[in-house]
């Protein structure tokens, strides 16, 4: 039997999005494309729930770019605990400070307090461990490594291609925009869907798939059912949020068609 993969983009501590989207897709296993922390005001309770899921079966998730930078920090720190080197402590607090000039800021607002000395558990739990990348196959299964069938390629900003800026290729897969192209992708792989770069609808540029809504603050999330033999079904939710700010996102590529489903609370379209 054929598992429905279901991609959730950045959801950026929107809880009650992520509840919506599961509600929607009851039996689907999820792949969660990473940046579900910061910016939103409930990280915690997302992080929580995702999880859950993952603690289920229901979801394999992805590391984003904010991920990446919550965890730069801790990793130093946990470092420097057993080599009490100031070398690694000094890192570990360039790492942080980083973090939260970037948007960790808002969830140290909303714990009421974070330092790496007390760091809290679940968040530590939810960095751990992340996948920077994942092939769907069409029989639903996610794979690690391109399979020898037809796959979709999801990856949080970019498919993995060594660039000058980043030279490790995953590391270059959580930052990359689209304009930083063109993304060659391996052999088998039909076509790839990303978060990242926020768009005004989900677009189509090449083989790319951008769907990124902005769902902090739009309250738009675009869900993706990922088909490597068929076009992918895109349904976007319209929840709680200003949906003219996605009007200040950049236009570009191909308009995908999505299905719209209003929330309880969404403004009018």
């Amino acid at each position: 039997m054929t598992r429905q993969v279901v991609v959730i983009p950045d959801l950026h501590g929107r809880p009650d999005l992520l509840d919506a989207a599961v509600a929607e897709f009851p039996d689907a296993h999820f792949v969660g494309l990473g940046d579900a922390i910061d910016r939103g005001p409930r990280s915690m309770k997302t992080v929580e729930k995702l999880l859950a899921l993952k603690k289920e079966g229901r979801a394999t998730l992805l590391m984003g770019n904010h991920e990446l930078m919550a965890a730069s920090g801790l990793r130093w720190y946990r470092q420097y605990q057993g080599t009490h080197d100031m070398g690694d402590y000094r890192r570990a607090i360039e790492g942080f400070r980083a973090w939260m000039r970037a948007g960790g800021e808002t969830v140290r607002s909303e714990l009421g307090g974070l330092t790496l000395e007390q760091f809290p558990a679940l968040l530590e739990e939810y960095l751990h461990d992340l996948k920077r990348v994942v092939y769907v196959s069409d029989d639903g299964e996610i794979h690690d490594q391109a399979p020898d069938v037809p796959s979709v390629l999801v990856a949080h900003a970019s498919p993995p291609v060594r660039h000058q800026q980043y030279p490790d290729a995953m590391t270059a897969a959580l930052w990359l925009r689209p304009y930083e192209g063109p993304f060659a992708m391996v052999e088998g792989v039909t076509y790839s869907v990303h978060g990242h770069t926020p768009v005004p609808v989900p677009a189509r540029m090449g083989r790319h798939l951008y769907v990124d809504l902005g769902a902090y603050e739009t309250g738009r999330l675009a869900l993706t059912e990922v088909r490597p033999s068929g076009l992918p079904r895109v349904t976007v939710l319209c929840g709680r949020g200003t949906p003219s700010l996605g009007s200040k996102y950049p236009r570009f590529g191909e308009p995908i068609p999505v299905r719209a489903v209003d929330l309880p609370g969404a403004p009018p379209r």
